[in-house]
């Protein structure tokens, strides 16, 4: 199974994550991550969408996709050099004596440290998510208290699959 990560144009409308998330639900299609934010252009949003499966699981996630009014364009991203980020934050038990030992290992990773209190820290890591995974297990053995991860955001190196060839994306 190959992972494939799309980036999917949509109307900034009520409801559209929703209808999206819900098309994979009822094509048992899996969503391995999915974030949404505002565009480039005002009054669309964009949705990365990270989904595992063979090349004729992608193109049927592409025509169901297209068959939901509100999306306007689709490029499948894992086709291109792509620049690939996670966010995490992760709450660290961490009583006076295990701090140090923390930013050691937060270091390496180019994390920060983003709060400090009396028995815990939280460490914010950037990066692709095999490195945000070792950060974590990492951390683990001192007490994890709480974890948050933002999802997979992604875009294309270089040139975008819109100008790299005519017929390189999927569009309406």
């Amino acid at each position: 199974m190959k992972r494939h990560t799309i980036s999917v144009l949509v109307n900034n409308h009520p409801g559209v994550l929703q209808r999206v998330a819900g098309l994979f639900g009822r094509r048992g299609f899996n969503i391995d991550s999915i974030t949404v934010g505002q565009s480039e252009e005002p009054g669309y949003s964009r949705m990365i969408i990270a989904t595992s499966g063979d090349d004729k699981l992608l193109e049927q996630v592409h025509k169901q996709l297209y068959k939901l009014i509100d999306v306007v364009r689709i490029d499948e991203l894992t086709a291109y050099p792509l620049v690939e980020r996670e966010l995490a934050l992760v709450k660290v038990s961490a009583v006076s004596e295990a701090k140090a030992i923390i930013l050691g290992i937060v270091d390496p990773f180019r994390a920060a440290v983003i709060d400090v209190g009396k028995r815990h820290l939280i460490v914010q890591g950037v990066g692709e998510q095999e490195k945000i995974d070792a950060l974590i297990e990492l951390l683990r053995p001192y007490g994890i208290m709480e974890i948050t991860r933002t999802g997979l955001t992604a875009m294309s190196r270089g040139e975008t699959a819109e100008t790299a060839t005519p017929d390189a994306a999927l569009t309406r």
